[in-house]
């Protein structure tokens, strides 16, 4: 992967690794993709929050928290396959 950046940007890069902050331009670069990764991930768990905040209140049924617990555990099992 190529990436053209400004003077500007490289001097800040530069500076970032003079600092001993990071080992090289790479190293940098993958911390900002992680860190993006990384709040993404924490932007969609607020969102789960939110909408199971603002979700109606199910009666106290376990056939209705098994069938949730089931969908759960399918949902986990695809994102990590």
């Amino acid at each position: 992967m190529n990436v053209a950046i400004s003077p500007e940007l490289k001097a800040h890069v530069d500076r970032e690794i003079a600092a001993g902050r990071y080992a090289s331009s790479s190293e940098y670069v993958r911390d900002l993709i992680r860190r993006d990764q990384q709040a993404k991930a924490e932007e969609r768990l607020a969102e789960l929050v939110r909408e199971g905040l603002e979700s109606p209140v199910e009666a106290e049924d376990p056939v209705f928290w098994q069938k949730r617990r089931e969908t759960l555990r399918r949902t986990i099992a695809k994102r990590r396959s």
